[in-house]
């Protein structure tokens, strides 16, 4: 329900029992505002949290066996607005409640046997059901996969077209209509190469459709010996006079093609797009919107899907806002791009000689250059997916992966970074891994209280496990009391010179503890880890600490696995649950991760301090960790703050660690100190606001509720 002041997101009665009134919703102004709510024509007293940063409020309080009607009003500016009545009694309740589950069972099953019948069409095309014992594991993990997302969570599969579809029948509203102040001159940029005139004029005609009208098109064939593209192209060049054209009269392949066109560029602004792709009609309105909001603007770029050889939309990306250190692993930013004409100029243009991977060579130039750099969170650019083309099949373009190590090379020895390029299991996905052969000592701080075996299993992997040698441990001894326990520091202290014990005999307050033991610690960099943490990765602390080294990241995490070795954290999305999550909680080890998030390093909102590395001079310039949290969210805390200062939180994913969570002190789902989780829970909310809501590092139009699926359109 919208109206000029208020949007409700949710609201019902739950339970039959113990029955509440749930609200959620914002106030869009910041007036004065009450709420009054009657049951059953009696006023009650409202039970209301209020975000004053985000206007976000939330409402829950008990609904009484015997009430049949509830109402809430809005008070503001003296007005009174009726915003629902429910009807509450309990037969309703329950008649309703029974509906509910009858439906999502049904629904179950329809998508179970759909499941089924995909997955049956599938055996029969691979293996005509004489499946190799060596696929029946891949396959059912990906089977129950695919049931836990599609089944028992009620939300639409980005990466299944007929869900896509659905999606965005109910969720793709209209193109906006703009009136701008600033009308830049955009010129879209598109080098030809005997592409099928059906294509080209699809490409042409998304551009002459576009209800934004101050652009120039600059097309360069590049002798093409298809005689219909040539056709199409002088065609097309009759029917505007801003499609402007140059015929080649050699083939000089698609970086030198496109410095032609730039070179007949008069726009402020160029557009990158390839001559069988497609714009949405308001892709370049949305970006000149963009550039009219912040006129210092270099680079805007957006999210973008496929079309199909059957014309299906299929295959979104939803884009992270900038991420210098995802922009290493891959080109994520891709289509459509838009960028300052004069910086291009001023870096040179495209790169001869990296073709294939020329866009993604510019766009590390370019970035290089600025930070002034903006994402659009919505699908303005279809690529098109034709046999041959590196959007349908990489091994088509092998070259493609050569050009990309050669580039994120040639940006590493401008950068003046020593480092080496790990090719991933997926190519076109890479690895870098920062040099740290200056060996700088690092101080790996471990709170323990008691849990004398964990505590061991943890030192003897990092003793056992790591290549590098010049670390201190400290053990940060919060009341142990168990004899086992000083046997066994006390055998540490004796056989390892880098081992040292600090006792600091206060209440339970895990960011008071780290703070104390960082005083206390004598390295340049610090890994923050729990004691219920066995090393997996040899290479642990260079890969973490060659991170930590650059100077625009923060925090640093890494994969950490459950003991049977399913996904336990795999980065943090900020806003999910109310304050933060962890992603791909309970995937398999092995699982590459939505675009690559578990085996190639990705920026993150927050990671856990569970194992974390960092420098120490960050950690004193954002204070430390916030000693107000004391059991819960100080980790995500610790982030947002590093966010705050300009830096980038990462995951290392190729860092793996088994986590026996939690073992040392408990869960906090009871007594006191769930109480303790609740309070700092609602400190989090009132401190950020939109700081945690809105995750930069997670598109918009992701769900809320699980990550990297996409919700049902909301209806009441």
């Amino acid at each position: 329900m919208y109206t000029d002041y208020i949007f409700l997101d949710i609201y019902y009665i739950k339970g039959i029992i113990n029955r509440q009134l749930i609200v959620q919703g914002a106030i869009i102004e910041n007036n004065e505002f009450e709420f009054k709510i009657y049951y059953d024509d009696i006023e009650q007293h409202v039970n209301m949290n209020y975000h004053t940063d985000s206007g976000q409020f939330e409402i829950e309080q008990p609904v009484g066996k015997t009430v049949k009607k509830v109402k809430l009003i809005l008070i503001l500016d003296e007005k009174e607005l009726l915003l629902f009545e429910l009807k509450a009694g309990i037969f309703i309740s329950f008649i309703k409640k029974v509906i509910k589950r009858i439906v999502r069972f049904f629904k179950i099953i329809k998508k179970l046997f759909i499941l089924l019948g995909k997955g049956f069409k599938f055996l029969w095309k691979q293996h005509k059901f004489l499946v190799p014992p060596k696929f029946w594991p891949k396959y059912f993990q990906s089977f129950i996969k695919l049931l836990r997302r599609s089944v028992i969570f009620d939300y639409y599969i980005s990466s299944d077209p007929s869900d896509y579809n659905k999606w965005l029948k109910e969720n793709e509203s209209e193109p906006k209509i703009f009136n701008f102040d600033y009308r830049p001159l955009i010129s879209v940029l598109i080098p030809v190469y005997n592409v099928k005139s059906r294509y080209l004029a699809d490409c042409l005609d998304s551009i002459l459709a576009q209800n934004y009208d101050n652009w120039e098109i600059c097309l360069v064939d590049d002798k093409s010996t298809n005689q219909e593209t040539l056709d199409t192209i002088t065609e097309y060049a009759q029917k505007d006079k801003r499609i402007k054209v140059k015929f080649r009269t050699e083939n000089g392949h698609i970086s030198r093609a496109t410095n032609d066109a730039l070179d007949m560029a008069n726009g402020e602004f160029i557009a990158l797009v390839d001559n069988d792709d497609i714009l949405t009609v308001d892709a370049l309105s949305e970006v000149v919107n963009m550039i009219n909001t912040h006129q210092d603007i270099d680079l805007i770029y957006s999210d973008e899907d496929k079309i199909n050889l059957k014309g299906e939309r299929t295959d979104p990306h939803f884009k992270p806002d900038f991420s210098p250190d995802t922009l290493m692993s891959l080109n994520y930013i891709t289509h459509l791009s838009v960028l300052r004409t004069s910086l291009v100029r001023e870096i040179g243009g495209f790169t001869v000689g990296l073709e294939g991977a020329q866009d993604y060579d510019l766009l590390l130039r370019f970035t290089e250059k600025t930070s002034k750099i903006f994402h659009i969170p919505k699908v303005l650019y279809h690529w098109r997916i034709i046999p041959g083309s590196t959007s349908m099949e990489i091994d088509n373009k092998s070259y493609v992966v050569e050009a990309g190590i050669q580039t994120l090379q040639n940006a590493l020895d401008r950068r003046g970074l020593k480092a080496k390029i790990v090719e991933s299991k997926v190519k076109t996905l890479y690895r870098v891994e920062y040099d740290v052969s200056d060996e700088p000592l690092v101080s790996i701080i471990i709170p323990i209280r008691d849990q004398w075996k964990i505590t061991s299993q943890c030192l003897e992997s990092i003793y056992e496990k790591s290549s590098y040698k010049n670390f201190e441990i400290i053990i940060a001894n919060n009341g142990s009391q168990e004899k086992q326990t000083y046997d066994l520091l006390n055998e540490y202290k004796k056989n390892h010179e880098n081992f040292k014990v600090l006792d600091i005999d206060i209440p339970f307050n895990y960011s008071k503890i780290n703070n104390e033991a960082v005083k206390f610690a004598k390295g340049d960099y610090l890994i923050l880890l729990n004691n219920d943490i066995k090393v997996l990765s040899s290479n642990w602390i260079e890969i973490m600490v060659g991170y930590a080294k650059l100077e625009h990241v923060g925090a640093v995490g890494a994969k950490l696995l459950y003991p049977d070795l399913k996904v336990q954290h795999g980065g943090v999305i900020l806003g999910m649950g109310g304050v933060a999550c962890h992603a791909f909680i309970d995937s398999v080890r092995n699982d590459i991760g939505h675009y690559g998030r578990l085996i190639v390093p990705y920026d993150f909102g927050a990671v856990t301090a569970a194992c974390l590395a960092i420098k120490k001079s960050k950690f004193h310039e954002v204070g430390g960790l916030n000693e107000e949290l004391a059991i819960a969210f100080n980790d995500i805390d610790f982030c947002v703050k590093l966010l705050d200062k300009g830096y980038y939180n990462l995951l290392a994913p190729q860092v793996e660690l088994i986590h026996y969570e939690s073992k040392s002190r408990g869960h906090d789902t009871t007594g006191k100190k769930y109480e303790r989780f609740k309070i700092e829970h609602k400190y989090m909310r009132d401190k950020w606001g939109n700081k945690i809501k809105f995750d930069p590092f997670y598109n918009i139009n992701y769900s809320r509720t699980f990550w990297y699926l996409l919700d049902k359109k909301k209806t009441h």
